[in-house]
């Protein structure tokens, strides 16, 4: 079940306990159930988490990571906020 989320409504699940999101490349990622199963540690995820985290990814990944977990982890993506 794909969601579209605003970036504040991501901002809502900073943590593990309401979700922990991330959001990669306009793609938004849950965390929760992978934080301590990542390779760098549950640390880095949680520091990131209900933020943007492709300039972190990127500069630490491949597109093959993404590929490989996406499938599992991927939650939806970010639309944008009404301007008033």
């Amino acid at each position: 079940m794909a969601e579209s989320l605003t970036p504040k409504q991501v901002a809502e699940h900073s943590t593990v306990e309401t979700g922990l999101y991330i959001i990669i490349d306009n793609n938004i990622y849950q965390m929760d159930s992978f934080v301590e199963e990542h390779p760098g540690g549950a640390k880095i995820l949680k520091r990131v988490g209900g933020k943007d985290a492709s300039k972190q990814f990127w500069k630490y990944h491949n597109e093959g990571v993404l590929n490989k977990y996406a499938p599992k982890l991927k939650v939806g993506t970010v639309k944008e906020e009404a301007k008033l």
